[in-house]
């Protein structure tokens, strides 16, 4: 019995340490990585990229919970999640907490997505859709399905927001391989999430997009809203690239979908018979 118990433990002992020494050389490969280059030598992110996770729901983190809607059961129910928040917690003022709850409480009615509102930044990058990225030596695009919308992010000539926008006005320089994204001229109109999470028209966002492999990259961003939070914090997850041989971005052409939510009782009625 003892040798038995032996054998098996020095197999399960050799199994482990073969386990670790494989996450340490992948570990090693991914931080050895070099992206490819594109024609004026920066780190070509070219591709359409989506996030895997559950942090357009609540990018805290969450237990699953019931739909919205009764009537829609599981279909729309609130799938669990980690949460993508380094440290796990937002810093909110406490009267920007209790305006996050009540977000949360009337988020049928008042989540900017229901209405098919442009979704800011960072949000566009980890809703549950597909998004391009097209590289230029001036400009980088990211084109989103959701909605159409479109950013700009401006390499050189960098200028101030010239005006408040639904997804800002965003500046950008290569670190190396990463490319950091200073974003900032925000409406204050847009949420984080569903569960409410928010911010106001001061805040600024730094994003940085860093290749760690052929079809991954990191996706780390820092948020700073003095109005809202009481120090700035950061949220971060992996970006994968679709790599389907026909993957394109396809249309969501959501505004169609919501005109009768909320242009519905300004259609004129049809009038009824006097008879």
């Amino acid at each position: 019995m003892g040798d038995r118990f032996g054998r098996w433990a020095t197999r399960t002992a050799a199994i482990a340490v073969g386990l670790l020494l494989g996450m340490t050389s992948a570990t090693a490969q991914l931080a050895d990585y070099q992206a490819p280059l594109t024609a004026d030598g920066s780190p070509d992110l070219n591709g359409i990229w989506q996030s895997i996770n559950t942090a357009n729901w609540n990018i805290e983190p969450h237990a699953a919970g019931p739909s919205m809607v009764r009537e829609l059961g599981a279909i729309a129910a609130v799938p669990a999640g980690l949460g993508v928040v380094d440290g796990g917690e937002i810093p909110y003022r406490p009267e920007a907490r209790a305006q996050r709850d009540e977000n949360f409480a009337k988020r049928l009615e008042l989540d900017p997505e229901i209405k098919c509102y442009l979704p800011g930044v960072p949000r566009a990058t980890y809703l549950p859709f597909p998004f391009q990225i097209i590289q230029s030596r001036q400009h980088i695009m990211l084109i989103h399905e959701y909605a159409g919308a479109v950013r700009t992010i401006y390499m050189e000539n960098h200028t101030p927001a010239p005006a408040p926008t639904w997804m800002g006005w965003s500046n950008g320089s290569w670190d190396g391989a990463t490319l950091v994204v200073d974003t900032s001229g925000f409406n204050g109109q847009t949420w984080f999430d569903r569960a409410g999470n928010f911010h106001s028209d001061a805040l600024q966002v730094i994003e940085r997009f860093t290749p760690r492999s052929a079809d991954t990259m990191m996706y780390e961003v820092t948020i700073e809203d003095p109005n809202v939070f009481t120090r700035p914090w950061t949220m971060s997850m992996p970006l994968y690239r679709r790599v389907e041989p026909n993957a394109e971005i396809l249309e969501f052409r959501c505004v169609e979908f919501v005109e009768d939510l909320i242009y519905g009782h300004l259609r004129k009625q049809p009038e009824r018979s006097s008879q």
